[in-house]
Formats: C-alpha cells, structure tokens, sequence
C-alpha cells in the first residue's frame, strides 16, 4: 500500500475511532489501516477512542494490535488509560486494563500525571475504584512532576 492512500486511511481510522462505531473501525482496519498509526495532528486511534469513551472502538483497536500503552499527540495528549481516566469513562478503562494498560503509567514521556491522577481530579470514584484494584499507586503530589 502506497504511503499516501496509509496517511488517508490513518486518518479516517482516527476520525471513525473517534466519532464513528466499531463497524466503521472495523471496516476501515480491513481496508489495511494500521491501529497504531496516527493521524496528521499525532492522535492515534486508541486515544481518540479512550478519550470519548467510545468502549467497542478500544476492543476493536485492541484486538486489531494497537498497543494500551502508545502515548499519542506530539506532548498534549497521553495514553489512552490516562483520557479513559481523566473522564471517568469505566467500562474503557477496565477495557485497557484487561488488555495490559499499565495503571501507573505517567503520560507524557513519564513526566505528567498518572491515570489515577486525572481520575481524582473528577468525581469518578468507581474509575478511582477500578485503577487502584489494578495495581495504580497514589502519587505524593508534592514530591511527583504533574504537568
């Protein structure tokens, strides 16, 4: 597949992963659009679909190879388990947990908050719940570089 017609079909990966259903993923994965590969602005599609909370488009992704862990966006996104957390989105946080996420992973090349972190900056105690069962431990903010 030539580089172009990969760029396009990474960005609608992202976009589908973002605003469409796990058909529309699907579809666009059998097309030979990679899980990992992002988009034009760095956004991949596991974050895309983390961030919404959009829990059928992570399995797919998941299940197609992309990786829990793959920071995205070029410093102002994170990891998928991070923009599940940060808006309390349960059921695509306990997706990534139970296909490796690591709970204490800081994004941003390990400098910025943790998954636990962004939960707690919300009301998302099942969220908060969830990531503590799976091992993620409370930070001392004072001693830890939160960006």
């Amino acid at each position: 597949m030539n580089r172009r017609r990969q760029k396009k079909l990474s960005k609608r990966l992202v976009e589908a992963a973002t605003f469409g259903d796990s058909t529309d993923v699907n579809a666009l994965l059998r097309a030979g659009a990679h899980p990992e590969a992002s988009d034009g602005e760095g956004t991949t599609p596991l974050y895309a679909a983390s961030v919404n909370g959009a829990t059928d488009n992570v399995r797919c992704l998941l299940a197609a190879g992309a990786l829990p862990d793959t920071e995205s966006g070029r410093g102002a996104e994170g990891t998928p388990l991070c923009a599940a957390a940060c808006w309390g989105h349960t059921e695509t946080v306990r997706a990534l947990l139970a296909h490796g996420a690591d709970p204490d992973l800081r994004e941003d090349h390990g400098m910025g908050r943790s998954p636990l972190e962004w939960a707690m900056t919300g009301p998302y105690p099942e969220t908060i719940a969830m990531l503590l069962a799976a091992g993620a431990r409370p930070h001392n903010r004072a001693a830890s570089p939160i960006s």
